[in-house]
């Protein structure tokens, strides 16, 4: 497999510009399509390979989310302070 034909390669425009819920819908129903068997050979390369790019924007949309995710506690005083949710605390 040459480099511009991996799955991995660049993501399409049409899937950077999904929300997480849309991708994940649209991976969804490449995994029904590929698992019922009625897809040729062809088609079923296609979308498996469309199904890895889904997948990887995905992941990132989750990463990025984690990453924006804070702690919220409660100080002894009563005031609120956010804090990174992984700083071990």
């Amino acid at each position: 497999m040459t480099k511009n034909s991996e799955p991995s390669a660049e993501i399409a425009d049409d899937i950077k510009d999904m929300k997480f819920e849309e991708a994940l819908a649209a991976l969804e129903d490449i995994v029904r399509n590929l698992e019922s068997g009625d897809v040729s050979l062809e088609h079923s390369i296609d979308i498996y390979t469309r199904g890895t790019r889904l997948k990887a924007h995905c992941e990132e949309k989750l990463k990025d989310a984690t990453a924006r995710i804070e702690k919220i506690t409660k100080s002894g005083d009563g005031t609120l302070k956010s804090s990174p949710l992984d700083d071990g605390t």
